[in-house]
């Protein structure tokens, strides 16, 4: 399922858990930057803030150019930006070992 990043996956938790369809006051902590996709639905949960280690030049929401999608939304980058970079060098060799 190309769509199970997640991000994706943690919306659905979160809203089922909350009972709400919006996550206000909310906070996501991830280790890489956003996909567009993610980016997207993260906008449409109206999520307060996000927070992510390690920008994605090939495939972070970033790339686009834009401004996030929601007003209400801050974005914070950067936290644990060397550990979040190796965490996800190391999880990429691992799904290729995998292939």
């Amino acid at each position: 399922d190309v769509t199970a990043h997640a991000e994706m996956i943690a919306i659905t938790s979160a809203a089922n858990y909350l009972g709400a369809k919006y996550l206000l006051e909310c906070c996501i902590y991830v280790t890489l930057e956003p996909c567009l996709m993610c980016a997207s639905a993260l906008a449409w949960s109206q999520i307060d803030r996000i927070v992510y280690g390690t920008s994605d030049p090939k495939a972070g929401f970033s790339k686009y150019g834009i401004d996030f999608p929601h007003p209400k939304t801050t974005i914070h980058s950067g936290l644990l930006e060397h550990e979040c970079s190796n965490i996800i060098k190391q999880f990429f060799v691992g799904r290729r070992d995998m292939q």
